[in-house]
């Protein structure tokens, strides 16, 4: 559904991933893995079009969609929650996740909004609240909802569990197990390994901007190397 080959970017002189292919099959959640620079926000960037690969090839669907704005990207399914917390936080919930909705012409099916209440009841309860009023939990659950809204065929979070108090972490990977059992493949930026690789058909691991390892989740969790590296055992 999205592969990504052979992929290089750079950030001026600085060399930020380097030939680096990955897959995401269709209804898999994947995990990209690795220290901080390592190059997993470059990569997730240079698939949604904020940065421009130097090389290789990003197909989604059989298009190569390298090179595309990030608007064209969007509007084609392929949906990021970058890092951060970027919501328009002067403006309500609801406006937040009305312009979630912009790909569909304008028109907001009511239907697709109740189903993000559904999935985030505290954003139906805040929902005339300023968004910037909202928790960093809450937050982090309005940008997922907010990309929700698009309808997304892929779903790309990058550090969602960031800075979040161990039971919201808990509650938004409950929410990506339940997309992943609707069927939405979704792609994983993520430093917490353990959870990323135990929520994961598939990872990767980036290393310096070059792919180290790659293979069946639950392999890569058992494997010693990792382990001592990455998983703190």
């Amino acid at each position: 559904m999205l592969e990504v080959e052979s992929l290089s970017a750079s950030y001026g002189h600085i060399q930020a991933i380097e030939n680096v292919s990955l897959k995401l099959e269709k209804g898999q959640v994947v995990c990209l893995l690795g220290a901080n620079g390592a190059g997993k926000t470059t990569m997730l960037n240079c698939i949604s079009g904020v940065v421009r690969a130097t090389s290789g090839r990003i197909n989604f669907m059989g298009e190569d969609i390298r090179g595309k704005s990030p608007s064209a990207i969007v509007r084609r399914g392929v949906l990021q929650v970058p890092e951060g917390r970027a919501i328009f936080r002067s403006m309500t919930v609801y406006d937040n996740l009305v312009l979630g909705g912009w790909t569909r012409g304008g028109k907001l099916a009511g239907d697709h909004l109740d189903r993000i209440f559904s999935l985030f009841p505290v954003l139906r309860q805040r929902q005339k609240q300023a968004a910037g009023t909202l928790s960093g939990g809450e937050q982090q659950m309005l940008m997922i909802g907010r990309a929700l809204m698009c309808g997304p065929k892929v779903l790309m979070l990058d550090e969602p569990s960031l800075g979040l108090s161990p039971v919201l972490v808990k509650n938004v990977f409950a929410i990506i197990r339940q997309l992943h059992a609707e069927g939405i493949p979704i792609l994983i930026v993520e430093q917490n390994a353990r959870l990323a690789l135990a929520t994961s058909d598939y990872g990767y691991i980036l290393e310096n901007g070059e792919m180290r390892f790659h293979g069946p989740a639950s392999k890569l969790a058992k494997d010693p190397a990792i382990r001592e590296a990455y998983l703190g055992a």
